[in-house]
């Protein structure tokens, strides 16, 4: 072994690397950002990514090493992890001077390194506040995250909303059309946070928890950030300093029907009126009545659509609202049941869906559209 080296497993490593692509491949003002600090002690490496907006880290365990000395230093992200992930087996490390060594099955590499007092300074001090059932905390997320808008004109907009109070735990998400909200009763703090989590933040932790193998996630703090951590890894991300609408109002049901109706049905339904929209913004009129949903839309360049649906529960009152399909489609794609519960209350209130799937309260909201629109 390489004097003062180190060896880790070649597949466990190449997953670690590809997790930081995405933060160590984003241009930022600091050049040092496109680099991994490397970390290696006697057991673990620890390996660390940044943009200066959402920061990574991650602890490897370390097959053997005759490590003798502290070092930290700093590797191209992107060249290391392609580099990894063409090797097999145990991959063994060497540092000297400035650069590292790579043996692996025969193949040995080398790679400059630089000083890690160029790396910006990284978060510390977590404190954790609650700890998390890692598929539950990934449910809640693929039910909002859809979405949040990438470049809303509205910044507040483009970010997920996450509130914990004394008697649950919410995350919210609005483009300014629809709204999605998802609850767990199962998770409280005895004194009220909210915080505004960037689009970016939120896709990345989503991917890192679906990789990991932990079946509990810890929700914590540190400074101004957001921490989410793992058996070996600790997410960090700033937040959104803008001020989320208020839309609790939106969601009062006070007056609304109740009904329910086939969700295959209603979707196939719906993305045939969306065939006939050619990239136009045209309402599709929703017409309930007694058991019955007609569905139609008028295109002039294109042709029309007119189907029947029925509902599994009678409406009192006849309601005539008209809807942009793709608002409703794209929502109606994260419930799972086949048999969806909705309220509705006239021409000018929104819908909304509502279903409780795996101890999660899901709601999905539209907006009607105005009459006025087609014309």
């Amino acid at each position: 072994m390489y004097k003062n080296g180190f060896k880790v497993d070649q597949k466990y490593l190449a997953g670690v690397l590809s997790s930081m692509q995405p933060i160590c491949s984003k241009r930022t003002t600091i050049e040092s950002t496109t680099s991994i600090l490397f970390h290696p002690g006697r057991n673990e490496l620890v390996l660390k990514s940044t943009d200066l907006e959402i920061s990574l880290q991650y602890s490897c365990k370390i097959k053997e090493s005759n490590i003798d000395e502290d070092k930290t230093f700093l590797v191209s992200g992107k060249r290391v992890f392609d580099l990894i992930k063409e090797l097999e087996g145990e991959v063994e490390f060497g540092v000297k001077d400035q650069q590292i060594f790579l043996n692996s099955n025969g193949v040995k590499l080398s790679l400059n390194i630089k000083d890690a007092q160029e790396f910006p300074p990284f978060p510390e001090r977590i404190e954790n506040l609650m700890q998390i059932d890692a598929k539950a905390l990934l449910g809640m997320l693929e039910k909002v995250s859809f979405l949040i808008p990438q470049n809303n004109s509205n910044p507040a907009l483009n970010g997920l909303f996450l509130e914990i109070s004394d008697k649950d735990l919410k995350m919210t998400a609005t483009d300014g059309h629809c709204l999605a909200q998802a609850i767990s009763y199962d998770y409280k703090l005895d004194k009220p946070q909210t915080w505004l989590l960037p689009r970016r933040a939120v896709f990345e932790l989503k991917k890192i928890v679906e990789s990991a193998d932990d079946k509990s996630i810890f929700l914590g703090v540190c400074g101004n950030q957001l921490v989410f951590s793992g058996e070996s890894f600790n997410f960090f991300t700033k937040l959104l300093v803008d001020s989320f609408p208020q839309y609790q109002q939106i969601l009062n049901k006070d007056g609304f029907q109740k009904t329910s109706i086939s969700k295959p049905a209603l979707v196939k339904a719906l993305r045939r009126s969306v065939c006939l929209l050619s990239g136009k913004f045209i309402a599709t009129q929703f017409n309930f009545e007694d058991t019955k949903l007609n569905v139609c839309l008028q295109n002039k360049e294109v042709g029309e659509l007119e189907e029947e649906l029925a509902l599994d529960e009678k409406l009192k009152d006849p309601l005539d609202i008209r809807f942009y399909a793709p608002y409703l489609a794209s929502g109606l794609q994260v419930f799972a049941k086949d048999n969806i519960q909705f309220y509705l209350n006239g021409p000018s209130q929104p819908i909304l869906f509502e279903a409780e799937e795996n101890g999660v309260s899901f709601t999905y909201l539209t907006m009607p559209v105005s009459p006025s629109a087609n014309s």
